[in-house]
């Protein structure tokens, strides 16, 4: 009797073991199971961050260069732009302010153009000279154009004309400038772009 009931004890306990040991791996199967998966998520999230990160790197150099191509380049237009100038100025100034330098030149450049503007415009005329010149000046074209003055002709003198001469209609409905500065300004609109090809040879 007392034999039988080992038996079918250690029956039970063997069975209790086996099960509780069948229990056991299988959670721990499922628990290594579980990290595996956790594991898996763990690095597709982390490859996912990366590659957006690869990815967000990639634009901002981009981003970046495109800014360091677009400043290089405003760099480079503006150090041309202003060699131009400079070049430009050099050519052009010299000869220009030599130009309206000479008085006889000047003098009879403002007979011509009266004389030949009076011809054809019936209305009178004003002629704005330079302060600096006003002895000089004033002198001469009463002597050469008296009869211009007695006909519509009237001279003035300005502090803000610095060379050459400005002339108009009487009525100021308009006037137009012959000073060194117009005439420099003039030339550097037309020479500068031949000269930016000549300096850089840019084709046009």
């Amino acid at each position: 009797m007392d034999s039988k009931i080992q038996q079918l004890t250690e029956a039970i306990f063997n069975e209790g073991v086996q099960k509780a040991k069948e229990e056991a791996d299988l959670i721990v199967r499922e628990a290594q199971a579980k990290a595996a998966q956790i594991k898996k998520e763990a690095e597709i999230a982390a490859e996912k961050l990366i590659n957006e990160a690869v990815e967000k790197s990639k634009e901002i150099k981009r981003h970046v260069d495109s800014e360091i191509k677009l400043t290089v380049n405003q760099a480079v237009s503006s150090v041309k732009q202003e060699i131009t100038s400079l070049v430009t100025m050099k050519v052009i100034q010299p000869p220009v302010k030599e130009l309206f330098s000479d008085s006889e030149y000047l003098k009879s450049l403002i007979l011509e153009i009266i004389r030949g503007w009076l011809k054809t415009e019936s209305f009178d005329l004003n002629l704005i000279l330079p302060e600096l010149r006003k002895d000089e000046m004033e002198k001469y074209f009463k002597n050469n154009l008296a009869s211009e003055l007695n006909n519509g002709l009237s001279i003035e003198f300005s502090k803000a004309v610095k060379s050459g001469f400005r002339i108009g209609p009487a009525d100021g409905s308009y006037i137009i400038s012959f000073t060194d500065e117009d005439f420099i300004n003039f030339l550097k609109g037309y020479l500068r772009p031949k000269t930016s090809q000549i300096l850089f040879e840019e084709s046009r």
